[in-house]
């Protein structure tokens, strides 16, 4: 007979400074307290429960930016994950910065592949063994490519391509043979789908036997198997946590057994942590002193539904930009906007929350055929499939209209007029993007330089807005067909 053994994994991921709880149909949901609470009553009741978080706990939130994630970890280490991977955005503030929270989290937080060439040296331990009633319990950390987007740099290097990160996995899990593992779980940041191709290449005899992943903020109403290994997500925030209630066979070190549910967090089966609150509330006072002034008034709520679609509050932010920086046509990273909808006061709390990332921006000059093979490679078939890749919101005078079917563009104009192939355009950008622009825009941005020296606009994004946001006694926008997709 085999020896069967229980272990109960609880999983984050994605939590993005979602420290408060919302309230739906006269009920709480969410919030970091009842997280927190869940956590803790499950460990009280259920022996061999293990808690894990698969990266991105940090932005999302005031509270973060403003303590640049300092509050944030102690926020965590209040909530006292057993053990937690890296995301790309808690890169957001500098590697130095990273690798000074993480000598202050009290929990640890490991990544395999991240390092220094030369000397070649790992950043952060690769991986983590609880031991657990007899068993030994191992997770490696494993990032998404995304967090090299943050970081260009000539001594710093990463496993980013998914073979690469294949091979880390067999290197360290051959590494502890050593020991007697039971049970193998990879905490990645890499996205859902790049969680199924990476489950495909790995060795069984490595003896990997889960994958909880984040990045793409996957809901799932069952995990996923490839290649005999259970893949699961468990969405984004703190609305909901995954559970795995496994059986271990620890003589032949796999899952004998196992169920998975996405629990939600609410207060009927979620008891409040009452310091989590206090500390919470603590770090709120501070900034509400401070971000709670009114900058203006929406004539109405805009909203930002999708990041791969024309949005209300994107035109508005791209036409602010366009109109006091003078170029011909803004472009707007979609996911730089982070809130689905801002209300009819604007604060500057709803700024900061809407539009965290203060980036330079920078005006460079572009051919009608230079910018029409940067939306080429923006409308490819990934971005309709949503698989997590770079769109963009357009000033006002923009109108593209692109037809799926044919997967071709029927018209592009500015100002009313077709694009000129070989007509020059000044195009604004985002420093982020401009630093990642091959892989963004698929040709190398020495192309643009030949056409003129680029310029700075300005070190920051949010001094335009404030500065406009006063000028203007009520702000609107409105969708009106920047972004045409036709299917026939």
């Amino acid at each position: 007979m085999p020896t069967l053994k229980n272990l109960t994994i609880l999983h984050s991921n994605d939590l993005h400074g979602d420290f408060h709880a919302d309230e739906i149909d006269e009920d709480l949901l969410g919030g970091i307290s009842m997280l927190s609470g869940y956590v803790a009553k499950v460990r009280s009741e259920v022996p061999n429960t293990i808690y894990c978080i698969a990266g991105d706990m940090l932005q999302g939130s005031i509270i973060d930016s403003d303590y640049l994630g300092l509050s944030t970890i102690e926020i965590m280490n209040l909530l006292n994950p057993d053990v937690a991977s890296i995301g790309n955005h808690e890169i957001d503030y500098g590697l130095a910065h990273l690798l000074f929270l993480e000598r202050c989290a009290k929990f640890p937080i490991v990544n395999a592949n991240f390092y220094i060439k030369n000397p070649y040296t790992r950043l952060f331990k690769p991986c983590k063994v609880i031991r657990m009633d007899g068993m030994n319990i191992k997770f490696i950390g494993i990032t998404t490519e995304d967090i090299m987007k943050g970081i260009q740099s000539d001594f710093l290097g990463s496993f980013v391509d998914i073979e690469d990160a294949a091979c880390e996995v067999g290197h360290i899990c051959n590494a502890y043979k050593s020991v007697d593992i039971d049970f193998t779980v990879l905490l990645t940041h890499i996205g859902f789908e790049e969680d199924k191709r990476l489950a495909a290449m790995l060795d069984p005899e490595w003896g990997v036997d889960l994958i909880i992943g984040g990045h793409t903020h996957t809901i799932l109403e069952q995990p996923e198997m490839v290649n005999g290994i259970l893949i699961a997500q468990a969405g984004v925030g703190t609305k909901q946590i995954g559970r795995f209630d496994i059986v271990v066979d620890t003589d032949a070190n796999v899952a004998h057994d196992f169920s998975w549910e996405l629990i939600s967090i609410k207060a009927k089966n979620c008891p409040r942590d009452i310091e989590m609150e206090n500390t919470v509330l603590r770090f709120k006072d501070e900034v509400d002193q401070k971000y709670d002034r009114v900058l203006c008034r929406l004539k109405r709520s805009l909203t930002h539904p999708d990041r791969y679609q024309e949005t209300e509050l994107g035109n508005l932010l791209c036409d602010i930009l366009q109109k006091e920086l003078g170029v011909d046509i803004m472009m707007l990273g979609s996911g730089s906007i982070r809130k689905k909808a801002v209300p009819t006061i604007m604060t500057l709390r709803e700024m900061h929350e809407m539009f965290p990332y203060d980036d330079k921006l920078k005006q460079f000059s572009v051919t009608g055929d230079q910018f029409k093979r940067m939306l080429a490679f923006i409308f490819r078939e990934e971005m309709f499939n949503k698989d997590h890749t770079e769109f963009y919101q357009f000033s006002r005078g923009i109108k593209i209209r692109f037809n799926r079917a044919r997967m071709e563009f029927e018209s592009i104009e500015l100002n009313g007029a077709p694009l000129q192939h070989d007509g020059l355009y000044t195009i604004g950008l985002q420093d982020f993007h401009i630093a990642n622009f091959s892989q963004f825009f698929g040709f190398p941005i020495e192309e643009l330089l030949e056409n003129a020296k680029p310029r700075v606009l300005t070190t920051s994004a949010h001094d335009i807005f404030l500065e406009h946001f006063a000028t203007v006694a009520v702000l609107k926008s409105r969708v009106e067909g920047r972004i045409v997709v036709v299917t026939d």
